[in-house]
């Protein structure tokens, strides 16, 4: 779609997974032909024809599919914890499966395209940036999250302007952040949006008609903003803070036999494959419904940024280097920075209440542990993490579930001893 303005030699796709590349392959085939018909679509599982003479590479991995989603949320419901796939226990599991693979995709890049850029949006993101701030110095990756961007889509509908019009103040963690301000074409407009959201959430009547909003789990979870920003005034949350500030009202409200993992393979991933069989069969099919929404608009924005040196002003994940000025230097947060063709210029934020800063230094200190246990292999490391986490609520449980997931992670997480 913006072919004129980012203008692609050759798009690759690369999985080491050949029937599920394939069957994405046959949709994303007929929506390039469609938009850029000239566009040079190779597919492939050889990390070297991916890779070689690479500007740019996308990096997003769901190591165990969601056979594995399906029992990071499960394990913890069985003890009365969210169970949820990148917040809580869930979150740490997959992250204790996703630094392996995340590493190898940056070494194969660095193998057969050294200089390409690395833009990283696998989750459980803050976890996999702050694994790649270790142990590459974040030379040439971006660490991203989509997140934010969908809560200012909202944002935009609540005001009843373009999400374009919309800039924020933000800090935090990935998904465990605060927005301070506000602004739509210059004008500070906190204080009406912090009105709204303490009455309906993120939701507005011109968010009815979104497909997200549409969804019951993501209605809930929008409407759960309401509960925070009442509870808390100073800011106004991103979405995920509810499973860790509301995690009792989080399990009260999630179903151990139909987990968000179950409802989108029978969902979401169920209508891809369906959508690539019948185009298989040469049978028509809608493919608007696989265009991306403002999570893929964001991303390129990303990239053209980078490309062109336009310094865009995007949330995005960094270490922070004093730009929270009373925060640790090597913590890895999301703020605001500016876009330019070296990386990431943050933008300084100053400093954070009490309150906001104890929050992220407990949760920066669980995600960072994650990290050590994976490097170390280390139990002990991997029990502080779990116990440390807000959703968890003691050490005894923590251990049950750690326990727990070490069985179903059996070939997928290093050895922790």
């Amino acid at each position: 779609v913006q072919k004129d303005r980012f203008k692609l030699n050759e798009l690759v796709l690369y999985d080491n997974n050949a029937e599920r590349q394939e069957a994405v392959g046959v949709i994303v085939r007929h929506v390039v032909e469609m938009f850029d018909p000239e566009l040079k679509l190779t597919l492939t599982t050889d990390p070297e024809v991916a890779m070689a003479d690479a500007d740019f590479i996308f990096a997003q991995m769901r190591v165990g599919l969601y056979a594995m989603r399906e029992q990071d949320e499960k394990i913890p419901l069985k003890y009365g914890v969210v169970g949820q796939e990148t917040c809580g226990p869930g979150g740490m599991a997959y992250g204790l499966r996703s630094i392996p693979g995340v590493f190898q995709v940056i070494d194969d890049v660095r193998k057969y395209a050294p200089e390409a850029w690395i833009i990283n949006y696998s989750n459980p993101a803050a976890i996999v940036a702050e694994a790649t701030r270790r142990k590459y110095n974040n030379y040439k990756i971006l660490n991203i999250c989509d997140m934010p961007v969908e809560i200012e889509a909202r944002m935009a509908e609540i005001l009843g302007c373009e999400l374009d019009d919309i800039e924020v103040d933000y800090f935090g963690l990935n998904h465990f952040g605060w927005y301070t301000s506000v602004r739509c074409k210059g004008v500070d407009v906190t204080d009406k949006l912090k009105e709204h959201v303490r009455k309906y959430g993120y939701i507005s009547e011109a968010s009815l008609n979104d497909a997200l909003v549409k969804d019951p789990d993501w209605a809930h979870t929008f409407k759960n903003a309401a509960t925070i920003s009442t509870l808390f005034q100073d800011y106004l949350p991103n979405t995920y803070y509810q499973y860790y500030l509301l995690p009792d009202a989080c399990v009260e409200y999630m179903d151990i036999n139909n987990t968000r993992g179950m409802q989108v393979v029978n969902g979401r991933e169920k209508r891809i494959f369906d959508a690539s069989a019948a185009l298989k069969r040469g049978e028509k099919v809608d493919l608007t419904q696989f265009y991306v929404g403002v999570h893929g608009r964001f991303i390129v924005d990303v990239v053209k940024s980078l490309a062109k040196d336009l310094r865009h002003r995007q949330l995005v994940i960094v270490p922070n280097n004093g730009a929270i000025e009373n925060l640790s230097d090597d913590a890895t947060v999301e703020i605001p920075a500016y876009i330019t063709d070296r990386g990431a210029e943050p933008v300084r934020v100053g400093k954070i209440p009490r309150f906001y800063k104890g929050l992220i230094e407990q949760q920066d200190a669980c995600e960072g542990l994650v990290v050590e246990a994976v490097i170390e292999g280390s139990y002990q490391k991997a029990l502080e993490a779990f116990t440390l986490n807000r959703t968890i609520p003691s050490a005894r449980v923590a251990k049950e579930v750690l326990d727990d997931m070490i069985e179903a992670n059996k070939g997928y997480w290093p050895e922790l001893k």
